[in-house]
C-alpha cells in the first residue's frame, strides 16, 4: 500500500507543479501504475474547473479565458508545451529520419516549434472563448458548464498521453520510454475506465463524447509520429496532452452548438 501512495504522490509531481517531490523510486512505482496519471488528471481538472468557475463568475469572459490559460500552465507546468514545440521542430524538419529525430531531440527552439506552440495556445484561447459564448444559451449556469468542460478536457489530455504510451513504440531510452514500456494494455484499460466514469459523472453524454475525442486525437498524433519518427518519445506523449485538451474543448463546444440549434436529440440517439 505504501508503494501505491508513493506512486500516487509521484503522479502529481510528474504531471503538475505541486511540490510533492519526485524520486527515482517514486517514478518506478508510478510506471507500474501508469493508470494513476488519469486519476491525477481528474484532480487537476477539478482544480482548474473550480478556478474557472470563480473567474467566470466575477470577471469578463476575455479576461477569464486568459487567466484560465495561465492557471492551467501554472498548475501543470510547461513541460508538455515544450514537448509540443520539440514535436513541431521534428515534424517540420526536412530530410532523413535521422535529421527529423535530431530536430525532435534538439534543445534549441526552431520556427516549427514556435509555430506549433503558438497555434495551440491560440486554439486553446479560441476554444475557451467559443465555449463561454455558447454555454450562455445552453444553461442558466454557464460558469458551471465551462468548469466541467475543462475537467473533461484535462481527463482527456491525460488519457491521450496514456493512449500514445500504450500503442506507441519508443524510439530511444529515457523517461518517456519508461512510461511507454510500462503502459500495458490491462493498465490502459483501467485508466480508460477511470477516465470514462469521471467524464460521465462530470458532464454526462457530452463528457463521453469529449473523452472519446481525446483518444481519437491521440491515435492521429500516434500516426503522425510513426510517419515522421518511426515511433514515439516523451515529446510525442506531451504533444498528445496539449492537443487533446484543445480538441476536447472544441468538440464539447460543437456538441453544445448542435444542442442549442435543436439537434440535441440526435446526439443522445447516437449514444
Amino acid at each position: 500500500m505504501n508503494n501505491f501512495f508513493l506512486a500516487l504522490k509521484t503522479s502529481f509531481g510528474f504531471l503538475s507543479t505541486i511540490p510533492v517531490g519526485i524520486t527515482m523510486e517514486g517514478l518506478d512505482e508510478l510506471v507500474k501504475r501508469s493508470y494513476l496519471q488519469t486519476f491525477a488528471g481528474v484532480v487537476l481538472g477539478i482544480m482548474i474547473g473550480v478556478f474557472a468557475y470563480i473567474t467566470e463568475t466575477v470577471l469578463p469572459d476575455q479576461i477569464s479565458a486568459v487567466l484560465i490559460m495561465a492557471f492551467i500552465y501554472y498548475l501543470t507546468g510547461l513541460n508538455h508545451l515544450d514537448g509540443l514545440a520539440d514535436f513541431g521542430d521534428g515534424a517540420t524538419a526536412h530530410g532523413s529520419l535521422e535529421k527529423k529525430i535530431k530536430a525532435l531531440k534538439d534543445v534549441a527552439l526552431g520556427i516549427g516549434g514556435v509555430g506549433y506552440a503558438v497555434l495551440t495556445l491560440l486554439a486553446l484561447y479560441a476554444s475557451i472563448s467559443a465555449l463561454q459564448a455558447e454555454a450562455i444559451f445552453f444553461s442558466d449556469n454557464a460558469a458551471f458548464i465551462l468548469a466541467v468542460s475543462l475537467l473533461v478536457a484535462e481527463i482527456g489530455a491525460k488519457q491521450a498521453m496514456l493512449t500514445i504510451a500504450a500503442f506507441g513504440k519508443p524510439i530511444h531510452e529515457g523517461l518517456g520510454s519508461m512510461v511507454i514500456n510500462s503502459t500495458t494494455f490491462p493498465r490502459y484499460v483501467v485508466s480508460f475506465i477511470v477516465g470514462a466514469v469521471a467524464s460521465v459523472l462530470a458532464f454526462g453524454s457530452i463528457g463521453v463524447i469529449g473523452y472519446i475525442s481525446s483518444i481519437v486525437t491521440a491515435f492521429v498524433i500516434l500516426n503522425v509520429s510513426n510517419r515522421h519518427f518511426k515511433g514515439v518519445n516523451g515529446d510525442c506523449v506531451g504533444t498528445s496532452n496539449e492537443i487533446a485538451r484543445v480538441i476536447v474543448l472544441i468538440v464539447i463546444t460543437l456538441v453544445i452548438i448542435a444542442s442549442n440549434n435543436g439537434y440535441g436529440g440526435l446526439v443522445w440517439t447516437l449514444l
